[in-house]
């Protein structure tokens, strides 16, 4: 076992590097019909009441109620297009997991690092981290993040079923949570995999 810094590092038999399946992720893009999305996002702003049309001490005209509007209708689609860049990834990395788990069983070397009653051993955030020390490139997406997101929703919730809460503070802490509690479901303590030993490709479908 390896040690660096605070980081325990399970030992992987042989000297070659180990292949792993590839990492699909399939993209989420933009719809077909950003008409929808922003006309969506217009009735969220509208129904939550975001903009108001009069402060204390003065009436907000209209046409600067309309831009600001629009505004914050674009800000909802820019966060939830976010959101769902981030499920997308969690939903690959997520099924990633799984077909690794079953190349570890079908091979004699790596089966046993799985085993939580053989210490050291790697958990399912094993392979979170795994990614991380291997710098796939994830731009604008937090791989713990991605995977907490994938964790609380099976399905990526439509824009008309989010709240703005949700979109401007929740999904971040919801996402840390559902993640760390995932995470923690491994027995104590885990190792990370040596990430010299181990290959695999980033797909983006």
């Amino acid at each position: 076992m390896d040690i660096i810094g605070d980081r325990k590092f399970v030992e992987v038999p042989g000297s070659g590097l180990l292949e792993l399946p590839p990492l699909l992720i399939h993209d989420g893009g933009h719809p077909k019909r950003m008409d929808r999305v922003m006309d969506l996002a217009s009735k969220v702003v509208d129904k939550e009441d975001l903009v108001p049309s009069h402060t204390l001490d003065s009436v907000v005209p209209d046409s600067e109620v309309d831009r600001r509007k629009m505004d914050m209708a674009i800000n909802l689609v820019d966060n939830y297009f976010g959101m769902l860049r981030h499920w997308h990834w969690g939903d690959g990395i997520l099924e990633w997991i799984r077909q690794c788990e079953t190349t570890f069983e079908y091979d004699m070397r790596l089966r046993a690092l799985l085993r939580p009653d053989i210490w050291p051993h790697a958990g399912r955030s094993s392979f979170v981290r795994l990614i991380g020390d291997k710098s796939v490139a994830s731009p604008g997406v937090d791989i713990e993040k991605a995977v907490g997101l994938r964790l609380a929703f099976r399905q990526p919730p439509p824009l008309h079923c989010v709240s703005d809460q949700f979109l401007f503070y929740l999904n971040g802490t919801l996402a840390d949570t559902a993640y760390h509690t995932w995470e923690q479901m491994s027995p104590a303590p885990i190792s990370s995999l040596p990430p010299e030993r181990f290959n695999f490709q980033l797909v983006t479908m």
